[in-house]
């Protein structure tokens, strides 16, 4: 795996070894450094099977990833880092071991995963001059991705090398286009995305990596953490984030440093939301649609229209809840898990998920559609539509009642919301009883998983 640099095979590319691959606290370090730390990891720790990064530093979820290549390990890239997740790790694949940036973390916690610190293999080393390249090949399993769960139990998907740089490749021209640059040497991406959901390794880690970007080391949360990563890094910057995260930076009413791009993914953006991060944000806004069984398969300008385009190499067939994407990076053709309107061969229109669609009294609607109307309310900070399985309800001939959760503004009162929703949708899929709470219970990228709002009804009627 290390030896004479090969474009394709190169863990790195798109920039010289000079060139950053990363920026901490506003300083940058060398794609030169990581090669150099990434040997000095692998020297030190040996991972006997697939590894997991239990970090939310950039940089060191990369240098877990080159480190354990090196030793012909994946990584595992979990939706989330909770106990039960980390149990389900530790059944599916049994050979497992972890980095962790901090050891307090109890073998009940990391579900009985062998781990060790970060702190502890990551001490001061002789660079090497010349670091040795990272090489692949092109069937390497890279990744071990398993899905949110928002559909389901997570289940594992093997990325491979090839495949990979396809995709990448594919989505630095698109990212390129929307910057109106050549490439992507010298932009710096800053995610508000963990490294190990597969939005956040495809768009930060391995834009990075082989795009020829560089990446912010810190994953800032709150508002003002994302001003200041932003205000500490060069131009051009892109701010790498979801709907959730985007609705909360905006709504925060703070001063916001420029960026050159926005890139949004997990769910759509309503034109208005668009529009509004991207006055905000004094840039424009690229919305990214995927799913871990296919990757990246499309973007879309946002504010210019509803129709989403391919990225090159991939092709649509089918149409409805039958649509189909292959070419490109997407070897097998595919079939997709929501509902479109295929246009062409590269053009669609996202009409909802086809696992969210509802029939209530007749008249169909989709919970993704009523959410998009219940979050665009104003004084609604947080919100979601759910309905309660049919054993819940009374029975499958019993009168299902959508309920709603609703993080409020100060004010926002449930007859006002119920009034302005009255506005936008059916009677049928009024939410009875509206729920006001302090928070929702979303995974990192502001998902909320099959199941997560079934716990928060069941443990509000306690």
């Amino acid at each position: 795996m290390v030896g004479s640099v090969d474009a394709d095979r190169s863990l790195l590319a798109g920039d010289t070894l000079e060139a950053p691959l990363a920026w901490r606290a506003g300083q940058p370090v060398s794609r030169r450094q990581y090669l150099a730390d990434v040997a000095e990891l692998a020297r030190r720790w040996k991972p006997k099977g697939p590894a997991l990064a239990l970090t939310g530093d950039r940089y060191r979820f990369a240098l877990a990833l080159g480190a354990s290549l090196l030793h012909g390990q994946p990584g595992l890239l979990p939706p989330n880092h909770t106990p039960d997740m980390l149990a389900r790790l530790t059944r599916l694949f049994p050979g497992a071991s972890a980095l962790a940036d901090t050891l307090a973390l109890d073998e009940a916690r990391i579900g009985g995963m062998p781990a060790q610190d970060f702190v502890d293999l990551l001490g001061s080393h002789a660079d090497e001059p010349s670091p040795a390249a990272v090489e692949l090949q092109a069937d390497t399993v890279v990744a071990q991705v398993l899905t949110s769960g928002s559909t389901g139990a997570p289940m594992p998907h093997p990325k491979v090398w090839d495949r990979l740089v396809l995709n990448i490749a594919a989505e630095a021209r698109r990212v390129a286009e929307h910057l109106a640059r050549p490439d992507l040497r010298g932009v710096v991406l800053v995610g508000t995305v963990p490294p190990h959901h597969m939005y956040g390794f495809e768009s930060t880690v391995l834009l990075a990596m082989r795009g020829g970007a560089s990446f912010a080391t810190e994953r800032p949360f709150f508002p003002a953490e994302i001003a200041d990563v932003l205000a500490a890094l060069p131009r051009p910057r892109v701010l790498v984030t979801t709907p959730f995260h985007l609705k909360n930076l905006l709504d925060a009413s703070i001063a916001l440093p420029p960026v050159d791009l926005v890139i949004s993914a997990t769910a759509p953006l309503s034109p208005q939301m668009a529009a509004r991060a991207e006055a905000a944000l004094q840039g424009p806004l690229m919305e990214i649609y995927g799913c871990t069984e296919a990757g990246q398969v499309a973007t879309r300008r946002s504010t210019a229209g509803p129709e989403w385009t391919t990225f090159d190499g991939l092709w649509l067939s089918g149409d409805g809840a039958e649509s189909v994407v292959q070419g490109g990076h997407v070897q097998q053709p595919t079939p997709l898990a929501d509902v479109l309107e295929v246009i062409d061969a590269q053009r669609f229109r996202l009409l909802g998920r086809s696992n969210d669609l509802i029939n209530i009294a007749g008249k169909r609607s989709s919970l993704s559609h009523l959410n998009f109307h219940l979050n665009s309310i104003e004084g609604v900070r947080d919100g979601a539509v759910w309905l309660p399985p049919h054993d819940e309800a009374g029975g499958v001939e019993a009168v299902q009642r959508l309920t709603a959760f609703v993080v409020p503004e100060a004010g926002l009162t449930r007859e006002h919301l119920l009034a302005r929703l009255r506005e936008r949708v059916d009677a049928a899929f009024l939410p009875r009883p509206i729920v006001f709470v302090d928070s929702l219970p979303r995974d990192p990228t502001g998902k909320l998983p099959t199941g997560r709002l079934a716990e928060l009804a069941t443990s509000l009627k306690r």
